[in-house]
C-alpha cells in the first residue's frame, strides 16, 4: 500500500433513451444504436484508508470488520466491496461509503459506487490512472461476475465523465460522444420523481436479452423503436431542440414498457399521466423500470405545475440537476 486516505466522488445518471442497448450484443443488432444519458448531482462518495488488520466497512445500512475479501463477498451488503477488494488485491483497508440515491432508484448508484471503489482502491495502491472506458469495462465485468448476469456500461461512463453523453454501440467497442448542450437549460426542464418502489434491473434486462437473442418479434421491434428514438434524441440535443427531446423521451418509454411484463407499474404511469396533463413534454422510468425513479422533461414555465402534479400522483421529488463533474478524487479529510 503506497497511498494515504483517499475520497472518491461519482455521480448517478438519468438514462434518457437507448438503455438496454448497451448490453452486448444488443446495440450491434440494431445499428446504428446509441444510449443517451445524463450525469446528475446525486452523488456516491467513498472514503478509503489503509489499516493494519482486517477490512472495516461502514455504510448507511451496515458496518463491521471482517478478516478477508471472501467474508466481504459473502455478505449481501458488502458483496460489491468484496469483489472490488479481490479484483484489485487490496490489503487491509477501512472503507466508508454513502449514496444520495434512494435504494433501487434506477439511477445507476451501484455502478457509481463500483467506479468510486475502483478509483479509490487504485489510488491507494499507487496505480496509474487508466482511460475511462477501460475503468468502466472493469466495473461492468466485476458487476457481471457478482450478479451472474450480463450488464452494460451506460451507468459507469456518466459517473466517470459527467455531462450529457451519447454512447454509440459500434463493432469493436463504444464510441463516447459528449453532447454539447447547455446543462443549466436542460436542468430547468428536468424533473425526477421517486416512486417509492425499489426495482431490480438485472432480472428484467436478462429476460429482454434472452428474448431478443431468441428472435422474439415483439421485443425485436420494440428495441428497434428504442434505437430510433435514442438516435433522434441525440440529434435533438445537439441542435438544442429541448421540446423535441422531451417528446422523444416519451416515445422511447412507450416502446420500452412493452419489452417485458413489470417494466411499467401503476406508480410510474400515474406520475407520467399527471405530469403530462400538467404540461410536460414527456418522461420515462429510469433504468429497467419496475419501480425506481421517473424522469420528466417539461417547459421551464410549467415547472411548478409539473412538480406539483408529480408529487400529487405519489412521486417523491428528488433534487437532481445535471452536472458536468465526472469522477473526483481527493485526499480524505
Amino acid at each position: 500500500m503506497t497511498g494515504s486516505a483517499v475520497r472518491a466522488t461519482a455521480h448517478c445518471r438519468v438514462d434518457l433513451a437507448g438503455g438496454t442497448l448497451d448490453i452486448w450484443p444488443l446495440g450491434l443488432l440494431h445499428a446504428p444504436a446509441c444510449t443517451v444519458n445524463l450525469a446528475v448531482d446525486v452523488a456516491v462518495t467513498v472514503e478509503m484508508a489503509p489499516r493494519e488488520h482486517g477490512y472495516a466497512y461502514a455504510s448507511e445500512r451496515a458496518e463491521g470488520v471482517v478478516e478477508d475479501a471472501a467474508a466481504l463477498a459473502a455478505d449481501l451488503e458488502t458483496a460489491l466491496l468484496g469483489v472490488v477488494v479481490g479484483a484489485l488485491g487490496l490489503p487491509p483497508v477501512t472503507v466508508r461509503w454513502r449514496s444520495a440515491s434512494p435504494r433501487g432508484a434506477g439511477l445507476g448508484a451501484s455502478s457509481a459506487l463500483t467506479v468510486a471503489l475502483l478509483a479509490a482502491g487504485r489510488r491507494l495502491l499507487g496505480l496509474e490512472a487508466i482511460e475511462p472506458e477501460r475503468l468502466a469495462a472493469l466495473a461492468r465485468d466485476l458487476e457481471a461476475r457478482l450478479m451472474g448476469l450480463p450488464t452494460g456500461m451506460q451507468d459507469h461512463l456518466p459517473a466517470l465523465l459527467g455531462g450529457a453523453l451519447a454512447l454509440h454501440h459500434e463493432p469493436g467497442g463504444l464510441a463516447v460522444e459528449r453532447l454539447d448542450f447547455d446543462l443549466e437549460r436542460l436542468g430547468a426542464s428536468l424533473h425526477l420523481f421517486y416512486t417509492g418502489v425499489s426495482h431490480f434491473s438485472a432480472g428484467n434486462n436478462w429476460r429482454i436479452v434472452r428474448a431478443r437473442l431468441d428472435g422474439d418479434p415483439a421485443v425485436t421491434a420494440a428495441l428497434a423503436r428504442i434505437a430510433e428514438s435514442a438516435a433522434a434524441l441525440a440529434a435533438a440535443l445537439r441542435a438544442g431542440r429541448l421540446a423535441e427531446a422531451g417528446r422523444l423521451v416519451g416515445e422511447e418509454w412507450r416502446a420500452r414498457r412493452t419489452l417485458a411484463p413489470g417494466i411499467s407499474t401503476p406508480e410510474i404511469e400515474a406520475i407520467l399521466a399527471a405530469t403530462t396533463a400538467a404540461g410536460a413534454w414527456g418522461g420515462k422510468a429510469c433504468g429497467a423500470g419496475g419501480g425506481g425513479c421517473v424522469a420528466v422533461l417539461a417547459p421551464p414555465e410549467r415547472r411548478a405545475e409539473v412538480a406539483a402534479a408529480g408529487q400529487a400522483a405519489g412521486g417523491r421529488r428528488l433534487a437532481a440537476a445535471p452536472t458536468a463533474h465526472g469522477l473526483q478524487l481527493f485526499p480524505a479529510i
